[in-house]
């Protein structure tokens, strides 16, 4: 049996769903609202690549080290864009949530709190993860500080690490949070999202 099994993770009109080939033409979609495969330092498929991007999700998720899961608006059926457990160690309990990127038009938007809670719950509560983990390119500052939001403490900095799309070879920057340090966070977390809520 799979560690993380497919499940649908749902809350305040966001639905994260188990990516899948059906998604195709929403994540393309969702990937030309701000042409962010242009951004050097993000993992967005070009549009002629998506259904490839598609495709090695489920080879990872098959083989045990990645579960993709499209982003969804709940009302609409939208695709929004794209996140994953990866890096998923059953031995130890740990994952890591990445390879996530979303449509610019909800980019600071509540979705990826959202996604985010629905995602650490999981983890920890459900499959019950000792850590989860992060890791971001040294140079993506607005995920650093996205990840540091979530009350992620940063381990360190792996360099020369991996290639970027560009061919220069990127730090990585690793950050995690242990189970204990999770009430906390998902405290923080939810206030986060009420007080979005109530603006």
């Amino acid at each position: 049996m799979a560690f993380v099994e497919p499940v649908t993770l749902s809350a305040r009109g966001v639905t994260l769903v188990p990516l899948a080939l059906e998604h195709e033409d929403g994540l393309r979609a969702a990937a030309a609202d701000g042409e962010l495969w242009n951004l050097r330092i993000t993992s967005v498929p070009e549009p002629d690549q998506t259904r490839a991007y598609i495709e090695t999700a489920l080879a990872m998720r098959e083989a045990g080290n990645r579960f993709a899961f499209a982003v969804l608006d709940e009302a609409s059926g939208k695709v929004l864009g794209c996140t994953s457990y990866h890096d998923i160690v059953p031995a130890i309990k740990r994952v890591e949530i990445g390879w996530t990127w979303y449509a610019r038009s909800v980019q600071r938007s509540h979705v990826n709190t959202t996604c985010k809670l629905l995602m650490m719950t999981h983890a920890f509560e459900t499959l019950g993860c000792h850590v989860v983990g992060w890791r971001t390119d040294n140079f993506n500052f607005a995920s650093q500080a996205a990840i540091e939001r979530l009350g992620a403490k940063k381990d360190g900095v792996i360099r020369g690490h991996a290639l970027r799309r560009d061919g220069t070879i990127r730090d990585t920057v690793m950050y995690s949070m242990r189970s204990g340090e999770w009430p906390e966070a998902k405290a923080q977390l939810l206030y986060l999202l009420n007080r979005h809520r109530t603006q």
